[in-house]
């Protein structure tokens, strides 16, 4: 299995939707690239911490692969939409992936290139070496799932029947 940290706008949202993907396996919600060490939704949610709302996502590149990822990432997010997705406005609602390795740094950098043709606006998908990750609290954790009316701007509909779970 391999990791990967997603930034996409409310991590609720995210983690839901990849939870569903076949291949993928435990994830998690947190924050990350921030300023301040353990901090809490409420720090968060002022800005002044500049964490990114992400999920981690446990994936096994033999069922998805890498690119694939990125795909379903790009499918539920607006890249051109800087701090904002859908109603969610605000630093820690930008768009990010952060991976640990230099190799999937520039995998996702002409990943992005490569997708730049599709759009009339610039790209600002942050792209990132990971620098820390904090567990969001635990009432974060599966939060759809435990809460299927919940609000959430990503629509699961976007799964292909044969990608899910």
């Amino acid at each position: 299995m391999k990791k990967i940290v997603l930034a996409g706008g409310c991590f609720w949202g995210v983690e839901e939707y990849y939870r569903r993907l076949k291949g993928v396996g435990n994830t998690r919600v947190g924050y990350a690239q921030g300023l301040k060490e353990n901090p809490t939704y409420q720090e968060v949610c002022t800005g002044k911490t500049m964490h990114a709302e992400v999920a981690e996502i446990e994936y096994d590149p033999s069922v998805i692969s890498f690119e694939k990822v990125l795909e379903h990432l790009f499918r539920i997010i607006d890249p051109t939409s800087l701090n904002k997705q859908a109603h969610d406005v605000g630093t820690q609602y930008r768009v990010g992936v952060y991976p640990d390795n230099d190799e999937e740094i520039e995998f996702v950098k002409a990943y992005v290139q490569k997708r730049q043709a599709e759009y009339s606006k610039p790209i600002v998908l942050e792209v990132e070496r990971l620098r820390d990750f904090y567990d969001a609290e635990t009432y974060h954790q599966m939060y759809l799932d435990k809460n299927p009316s919940g609000y959430c701007h990503v629509n699961m509909n976007l799964i292909k029947p044969e990608e899910r779970k």
